[in-house]
């Protein structure tokens, strides 16, 4: 899964944003083309749509979960499992970097830089990594 993070870090110097970074460096192994996936998260940058609020490589990895968790709207079930499995994924990001906002971790509050976008965007790619290692 290392790979994966240096690709998602890759990703990013090609000019993807971070959601799309993390995002697209999964997108296989959830069902999804690159170009399709590029596509979906692509509004989600700088903190979605500019908003600067939830961390964009954040948005990336738990967009990952949920197409990896979710049963589908044919069997529609696992809604309460992925946001329990969502929101652990936060507390674990919030833990490492102090935040989840990305006004915040960029230091834009008038505080410190708590993370790099590249900083956020590894830690992200790893998140993933690891709830996938461990639904295999």
């Amino acid at each position: 899964m290392e790979e994966r993070i240096l690709n998602a870090l890759n990703n990013h110097k090609k000019g993807y944003n971070c959601s799309q970074s993390v995002a697209c460096a999964f997108c296989d192994l959830v069902g999804v083309e690159e170009d399709m996936m590029f596509r979906m998260m692509e509004a989600y940058g700088l903190g979605m749509g500019t908003m600067q609020g939830t961390c964009g490589a954040l948005s990336g990895a738990i967009a990952v979960l949920g197409m990896k968790n979710s049963t589908g709207c044919e069997k529609i079930g696992s809604k309460k499992d992925s946001y329990a499995k969502a929101k652990v994924m936060m507390e674990k990001f919030a833990e490492k970097n102090s935040s989840v906002i990305c006004k915040e971790l960029k230091g834009l509050t008038g505080g410190p830089v708590l993370r790099t976008c590249d900083g956020c965007i590894e830690d992200a790619a790893r998140l993933v990594a690891e709830y996938l290692t461990a639904q295999n």
